[in-house]
């Protein structure tokens, strides 16, 4: 079949990626959990009890308006908007509500990613049929509709042909207080590369504190600072890997797919103390609490994991991580609880000074059947394969755990170590 001269190959399909964001998510649940307290309070922070020094997990635009931001700890925030309720986290309630969003969106694409508690990408490319060839962001104001009539929780949506596009177009989209924005931001095909020109490189997602500086000292800090340079300059000042994704990134360029999957990103377990913590011991039997938690979660969720990471915030809030990932994926309490207690050391080792927080996260989950095991060769890296004694153990510790509470059982030092 020859093409007539005049109808050049058809191209790709565009691609119509949306991004949902719950707004005040954990603000939004809190008050439908309590209604009569959380409900009635418009200065209400989300989060840790000052007491324990917990942080900020959300706050309703009216806290915002105070300075009040997430992560922040929680007695500042506290000193900021003295009038303000405090409340803890619902997380049941909010997992619940994170499900209940998540199977209306399925009924407008089987491609639904959840990229967090309250976030989660679409995939609509190749429906322009089935909506009758109705533009994306009428799409998304059904979507946005769908999902306020089903959980009475508003979203605001971000739409594009890329994901990384379709997270800032939702920051857009979000009605905050003082703008026009009603809920959904659209940036057509080809517009890309002028919609990012209004952001700086640390509005970009990955675009983290330390690639900031780095890119700082370069002189870089918008992304129009960027689009300056060509390819290979910006190769040669960042160096492979990162001046390419840069490059990439500054023009709406990301092919990252929507991956309609159940497994989180990540688990986590992590405690802010009471006091400082200074003794190295404590910290171990803190850190094996903490291992041991997360490896019974991975458990219960039927995954394994190959990333482990420690978290250590300092008492001059000064937030440090160290990570490893395991030639295998495992499970167990011993090998987790082996691999988290060598990083804490090589954080401790760099910066003695009082510990705030201690988290352990478990990373590049996979489901249980994907387990392999470690070779030979592999375990000088990996602090030894988990053997069918360490899965043994689990399973027993789990059941007795099950049965009798979490705290019920705790392994020793000497058979964690």
């Amino acid at each position: 079949m020859n093409l007539s001269p005049d109808r050049p190959p058809a191209g790709p399909p565009v691609r119509r990626i949306l991004l949902a964001d719950a707004d005040a998510f954990y603000v939004a649940v809190a008050r439908l959990v309590d209604p009569d307290g959380a409900g009635r309070a418009p200065l209400l922070i989300v989060g840790g009890a000052v007491e324990r020094r917990g942080v900020v997990t959300s706050a309703s635009y009216e806290a915002r308006a105070y300075g009040v931001q997430s992560a922040m700890p929680m007695a500042r925030a506290v000193r900021l908007c003295p009038d303000a309720l405090v409340v803890p986290v619902p997380w049941e309630a909010c997992a619940e509500k994170g499900e209940q969003i998540r199977d209306v969106l399925l009924r407008f694409t089987p491609l639904v990613e959840r990229a967090s508690s309250d976030e989660f990408y679409l995939d609509l490319s190749g429906t322009e049929r089935l909506y009758q060839e109705e533009p994306l962001a009428a799409t998304a104001r059904r979507v946005r509709q769908a999902v306020l009539d089903e959980t009475t929780l508003s979203m605001s949506i971000g739409g594009a042909t890329s994901k990384v596009v379709a997270k800032l177009a939702a920051g857009v989209a979000k009605p905050r207080p003082g703008t026009t924005a009603d809920g959904v931001h659209v940036v057509a095909p080809g517009g890309e590369a002028e919609f990012l020109r209004r952001f700086s490189l640390g509005d970009l997602p990955l675009v983290g504190p330390k690639f900031q500086e780095r890119l700082a000292r370069l002189g870089l800090r918008t992304v129009l600072d960027v689009v300056a340079y060509q390819r290979d300059a910006l190769i040669a000042r960042l160096g492979e890997r990162e001046g390419a994704w840069l490059y990439d990134r500054v023009r709406g360029i990301d092919s990252s797919p929507v991956q309609s999957r159940d497994i989180p990103q990540s688990l986590s377990r992590d405690e802010t103390f009471p006091r400082d913590l200074t003794d190295d011991e404590a910290l171990a039997a803190e850190l094996l609490r903490l291992a041991d938690r997360a490896a019974a979660d991975l458990r219960e969720a039927g995954l394994v994991a190959r990333g482990i990471t420690v978290k250590l915030r300092d008492s001059d809030f000064t937030t440090r991580q160290a990570s490893r990932t395991l030639s295998a994926p495992v499970r167990s309490d011993r090998v987790v609880y082996a691999v988290a207690r060598e990083l804490l050391q090589k954080l401790r080792a760099a910066r003695r000074v009082p510990a705030r927080l201690l988290g352990v996260s478990l990373s590049q989950l996979l489901p249980e059947d994907a387990k392999t095991q470690l070779s030979l060769f592999e375990l000088a890296e990996d602090l030894g394969p988990e053997t069918e004694r360490d899965r043994v153990i689990a399973r027993v510790m789990d059941q007795l755990r099950e049965r009798f509470g979490p705290d019920a059982l705790q392994r020793g030092r000497s058979l964690a170590e």
